[in-house]
């Protein structure tokens, strides 16, 4: 699946399970919502990596399948934020990592 694909399905999907919800999703929303899951991806890499109380150590098989999910909720927002910016996440990754078209 291409990256443009999966930046507009995320949109979708994250947007109609909010409307479901009742919740209005606007750009602040989005961005509240990647700072929310970006909390959750960093306790997850906390228990991933063994910094915490032993009794929420997870087995590493577990760890990492919680540690990929958090990073994919933060990917999703990351792509319907793009969506919402009318920004082609692709091709920034691209101008930006890749060509160094956009490094100064």
């Amino acid at each position: 699946m291409e990256i443009k694909e999966l930046q507009k399905q995320a949109s979708e999907i994250f947007i109609n399970n909010s409307k479901r919800d009742g919740i209005k999703v606007d750009t602040d929303y989005l961005i509240l919502k990647l700072t929310e899951e970006l909390g959750e991806f960093v306790q997850s890499y906390i228990v991933h990596e063994r910094r915490c109380r032993p009794a929420k150590y997870l087995s590493a098989k577990e760890a990492k399948r919680e540690l990929s999910k958090e990073l994919a909720d933060v990917l999703g927002l990351v792509f319907s934020i793009a969506d919402k910016c009318d920004i082609d996440i692709e091709e920034a990754l691209v101008k930006k990592w890749i060509t160094k078209e956009w490094i100064k």
